[in-house]
């Protein structure tokens, strides 16, 4: 699959075709019409990897319901909620950007990629109940989560999410809170509608099975290797500027480009496996995504939810994620030798003491991807008592590869976050890591702007639109002050998106 166009020595190479390749092509476009952009995928369709329909959740991720962004209660004794405040804060810079993607043409059909589905928390045990009822007290003081309700009613759970508390027992303390304007984002489709969109621009091209093979750099620019896997041809193309999406490609290439700020790093796999459901009757009794706990030795990654999915127009529900140990980076191409080739001498040390520090973790790891359906079911028992292993099927999600840096080796810890690495000469940015980088996808392509492009963006012409695209990207909407600029902007967003009337 290719664009009519291949750019030859553009200003700007992407390497993948996912959420963050997509948002930061396009985005670059609009600020700068005149940029050439060319981007180069390995796989033979867009988006395949983790921003896959099925490789992901699909939760637009801005703090509503995932407890694992307020996990820890602070010196007063209630629930700490500043990240899941910045979380949805960074959430509001992707439903501008995505609602101006709409409102200019660049895309169709929004609930081809974004649909609302209410955003509920789910806990059960007297000290979860607690947990929840001060996690809601402190979140609903702050306006981004006014409107964020709790019950310990049994009745009006039962209302919001059936299924919840079909088959368990009576005497069992429960809590759930709402969020009515959560979302469900097929952060594939997007991806793939907004690199169609930046092929189809003057300058700009695509090109899907397009292997890029190593990365140097030379007079000033970046000289880029590139095999064309179709017809085996190699040749180089050359860029100012280059940006490594390639989930978890990125790793590998972002050591073959040589930069003083990429040693030291490596990467630590996780796969993921989901529970899915296709039975009517059950989808018509589920219109939610509800969040749980986390179990033990899980990462935050893995903590437990039940979800409407909404995937090419067609409704399911998924449970999960079932994490797996694996030594492959990529799912579609990659290799059982992803891992061990990625060991470096300069980040050989940190791989070591992640891998000592965190031995339970590897071996939860290793029992979540050897358990039997019948384990599998167990789980999804505790938040849907009356599962039946008949309804539910196990399919593949996709491979995080999370990013290991000297200082996590050296405390001995898995960084579960995003990270982006630029050079000193700001002429590449690489990303690497996990969740909850595709819902942040546009606040982090952002900084790299801010960046790398810092004179396009100041320039009066730069910064006018910018503010088209993202009109509180340089605002702070989280201060109390703003409660009214920040309903304004999200309602625009939000009714661009056809998420609200």
């Amino acid at each position: 699959m290719k664009s009519a166009e291949h750019s030859e020595d553009p200003d700007v190479v992407l390497i993948g075709s996912g959420i963050m390749s997509a948002t930061l092509g396009a985005l670059l476009k609009e600020l700068d019409p005149a940029l050439r952009i060319q981007l180069y995928e390995l796989t033979e369709e867009l988006s395949l990897e983790a921003s896959n329909g099925w490789h992901n959740a699909g939760t637009g991720h801005a703090g509503l319901c995932e407890l694992s962004y307020t996990p820890d209660y602070g010196p007063d004794g209630e629930v700490e909620i500043d990240q899941a405040i910045e979380i949805c804060h960074q959430f509001t810079h992707s439903l501008q950007f995505w609602g101006h993607a709409v409102r200019s043409g660049m895309i169709e059909d929004p609930e081809d990629f974004i649909n609302p589905v209410p955003h509920l928390s789910f806990v059960y045990g007297q000290e979860q109940v607690d947990f929840l009822r001060s996690r809601h007290r402190q979140m609903s003081q702050h306006h981004f989560f006014r409107e964020m309700a709790y019950t310990e009613d049994r009745e009006t759970i039962r209302q919001w999410a059936p299924l919840i508390l079909e088959g368990r027992a009576e005497d069992e303390p429960v809590a759930m809170t709402r969020m009515p304007h959560g979302t469900d984002v097929n952060f594939g489709t997007l991806a793939a509608k907004l690199v169609h969109w930046l092929g189809q621009q003057p300058g700009c091209g695509f090109a899907t099975s397009h292997r890029v093979t190593d990365l140097t750099r030379k007079d000033g620019q970046w000289e880029i290797a590139v095999t064309d896997l179709t017809n085996k041809r190699s040749f180089l193309n050359r860029a100012k500027f280059v940006f490594i999406g390639a989930g978890g490609g990125s790793l590998p290439l972002l050591q073959k480009s040589g930069i003083a700020e990429a040693k030291g790093f490596g990467g630590f796999p996780i796969g993921g496996q989901w529970l899915i459901s296709d039975k009517p009757e059950l989808i018509a009794q589920h219109d939610a995504k509800v969040y749980g706990m986390s179990p033990g030795a899980a990462p935050t990654m893995a903590v437990p939810h039940l979800d409407t999915r909404i995937i090419d127009g067609k409704k399911s529900l998924l449970f999960g994620p079932y994490a797996a140990w694996t030594t492959k980076f990529l799912h579609e191409r990659g290799s059982l030798l992803d891992l061990p080739g990625s060991i470096r001498p300069d980040n050989i040390g940190s791989l070591i003491k992640v891998g000592l520090y965190n031995i339970p973790l590897v071996r939860y790891l290793i029992q979540q991807g050897t358990q039997s359906m019948q384990t599998r079911m167990g789980e999804l028992r505790n938040f849907f008592p009356g599962a039946q292993t008949a309804d539910w099927k196990l399919i593949d999600a996709g491979i995080r590869v999370q990013a290991i840096k000297k200082e996590d080796g050296d405390a001995g810890i898995v960084h579960f976050g995003t990270e982006v690495v630029t050079d000193s000469e700001r002429s590449l940015s690489a990303l690497l890591g996990a969740s909850p980088g595709a819902s942040v996808s546009t606040n982090i392509i952002l900084e790299i702007v801010q960046k790398c492009f810092a004179e396009t963006l100041s320039s009066p012409t730069g910064h006018a639109r910018m503010k088209a695209m993202i009109p509180s990207y340089d605002e702070d909407l989280s201060l109390p002050e703003m409660a009214e600029r920040q309903a304004e902007t999200s309602q625009e967003a939000m009714q661009s998106l056809r998420i609200i009337e």
